[in-house]
């Protein structure tokens, strides 16, 4: 407890003096807001128990070769997904990391994984907001027939939870008809139209360019997929950066002068800010 204490107010002190946050997220982010992260076949399954009784794992079922083999099934999972995204709101959490970056010279900018759209949601600068595996309330063409993405706000899936299958009639292409499919890099995904998402890390590479004393918060973003990891741990090096890391299981950081928190999110943050208005 002594440990986690000096290092929630070494955090605090930190921010206090950072004239820029870099908010760095992977699936952790999104666990105290009642999202599933899928740690795993056995926390997959209980998210999804119909892919659990077909013994179907994550990385099968997200995939662009299910929208071909059996669409309703692909968005019975993913229009599960859209409609659970749309329906929770982010945690408090947010709100705080979204209120230190507006006391800072720099503000803030973030980078995460989830493709939940909660950033968004939350009322982060849409300039500084990079979603390096899309966004599922964005669709694109699954064959794709073009470079075309487009808004999912017109499609509102019917899905039959008990079998993971979607009811009604899935969106399709406007240009060709074929299924279309949410803006998400999925596993094996060679037809994944990522200039939406080049694009947004060109923007905020490019407010990172402007900043100086950044201080980057990295939540719940694990090894498995190091997209994350690995763009904090760049800032540290390219941006002189220094990182505050947050997750419950994989916390160890990669210098002495980096913190680690083994905490969720929000508990994390919420001890952060104490330790900041205490300050």
């Amino acid at each position: 407890m002594e440990a986690e204490a000096t290092a929630i107010s070494a955090a605090a002190e930190l921010i206090a003096d950072a004239d820029a946050l870099l908010i760095t997220a992977g699936a952790g982010m999104g666990v105290d807001s009642g999202l599933p992260d899928f740690r795993g076949a056995e926390g997959f399954w209980r998210a999804y128990p119909a892919l659990g009784r077909r013994g179907l794992q994550f990385h099968q079922v997200a995939s662009p070769h299910t929208f071909e083999a059996d669409p309703a099934l692909a968005w019975g999972f993913y229009g599960h997904r859209l409609g659970l995204y749309r329906r929770i709101a982010p945690h408090a959490g947010f709100d705080i990391l979204r209120r230190w970056g507006e006391g800072r010279r720099h503000g803030c900018g973030v980078f995460t994984s989830n493709v939940d759209g909660h950033f968004r949601h939350a009322g982060f600068d849409a300039n500084a907001l990079a979603e390096c595996h899309g966004s599922i309330h964005h669709l694109q063409c699954s064959q794709p027939c073009s470079d075309d993405i487009w808004p999912a706000d017109a499609f509102v899936p019917i899905v039959d939870t008990d079998t993971c299958t979607l009811l009604n009639e899935p969106p399709r292409c406007p240009h060709c008809g074929s299924i279309a499919r949410p803006n998400i890099l999925m596993f094996g995904d060679s037809g994944w139209i990522e200039h939406r998402s080049s694009a947004q890390e060109s923007s905020l590479n490019h407010w990172l360019d402007g900043t100086s004393r950044i201080v980057v918060i990295e939540l719940g973003a694990g090894t498995a997929i190091p997209s994350v990891r690995d763009f904090s741990e760049a800032a540290l090096i390219d941006r002189e950066a220094v990182l505050v890391r947050i997750n419950p299981r994989e916390s160890a950081v990669p210098r002495r002068m980096d913190i680690a928190l083994p905490a969720p999110a929000l508990a994390a943050l919420g001890a952060i800010d104490a330790a900041l208005l205490a300050l």
